[in-house]
């Protein structure tokens, strides 16, 4: 998501890595010992820093303890030392509140990084591990987690000039029910809320390439120079109309019993790093523990070209 291009060895790769083949997952930096799957434009933190852009981290590419890779220079002196990046033991509520310490730090100040990274990876889930939190508690501990990001804010001074914008991980194999290759994608803003229905074709890099537009970056390659921006989601009237988080009634703290659907099964799987999951097997394990374990997971559909 934040690279304009998956260069040809991930390319060439990542259908072994995402089909359980057990090789070894070395692709975004996370595999100190290789940059081969580090895109020849590099990530965005990349882009903005060659153009003098003031960023900051929380999270992106870090695990626990926070340990910024060798082959990601660009996050040395801009990562928080205190923001948990890939953990799923640790709750996205623990994150989201290193967040808002420091923003009510940029608060006083009356100043923050034009761009900030923030990383929420709790709807990942851990599955239906047995004594981990339950699918629907890392669901609802990760939309909180925005809510509280948002509210913090749409209720501060850097409303009137600030887009959000928010995207899945792991979307890749999540499929809904209109078409596999689709995944949500949010923009908040001021300058966002229309109330308007906006049908136009977008992709990651629309998103990427959005971003790089309001930042005044140049594209990092064909691709996202190429995407449709998304300028139909946008207005030239704000409605400062801030946003208020709302308490989830679901438990955030629930957790798998030893017959919860697919126990077995999610206790073989490798949550160490990201993307180590049989996605296939991940996503009916979640369908039943959402649906019951008698209910079936309708095939993705994959109509679009």
């Amino acid at each position: 998501m934040n690279a304009g291009e998956a260069n040809d060895y991930i390319q060439r790769n990542w259908p072994l890595d995402y089909n359980g083949y057990g090789r070894p997952y070395d692709f975004g930096g996370f595999d100190e010992n290789t940059t081969a799957g580090i895109p020849e434009g590099g990530y965005l933190w990349d882009s903005v820093a060659r153009a003098g852009v003031d960023y900051r981290n929380f999270g992106f590419f870090m695990d626990n303890p926070v340990k910024v890779p060798k082959s990601m220079p660009n996050l040395v002196g801009h990562t928080d030392p205190k923001y948990i990046g890939w953990d799923l033991s640790v709750p996205d509520q623990t994150r989201i509140d290193r967040w808002l310490h420091v923003f009510q730090g940029y608060e006083q100040q009356g100043s923050m990084p034009t761009m900030q990274f923030v990383y929420l990876p709790s709807d990942h889930t851990w599955s239906t591990t047995q004594d981990a939190r339950k699918p629907s508690a890392y669901v609802a501990d990760n939309d909180l987690a925005m809510g509280k990001l948002v509210d913090a804010v749409s209720h501060s001074q850097f409303w009137g000039s600030t887009a959000i914008f928010a995207v899945e991980d792991d979307a890749q194999d999540g499929p809904d029910h209109v078409d596999a290759h689709r995944s949500t994608a949010y923009v908040i803003s001021p300058y966002t809320q229309i109330g308007k229905v906006d049908s136009t074709l977008y992709s990651s890099v629309s998103v990427l390439h959005t971003m790089e537009l309001l930042l005044g970056v140049p594209p990092m390659s064909q691709f996202d120079a190429a995407a449709n921006p998304m300028d139909a989601a946008f207005s030239n009237t704000p409605n400062m109309r801030p946003f208020t988080a709302v308490d989830p009634t679901v438990s955030l703290t629930a957790t798998n019993g030893p017959n919860a659907p697919g126990v077995k099964a999610s206790a073989k799987i490798d949550f160490q790093e990201p993307d180590r999951i049989p996605m296939g097997k991940m996503n009916r394990i979640l369908w039943k523990a959402a649906k019951g374990k008698g209910s079936t997971m309708p095939a993705p559909v994959h109509s679009m070209p």
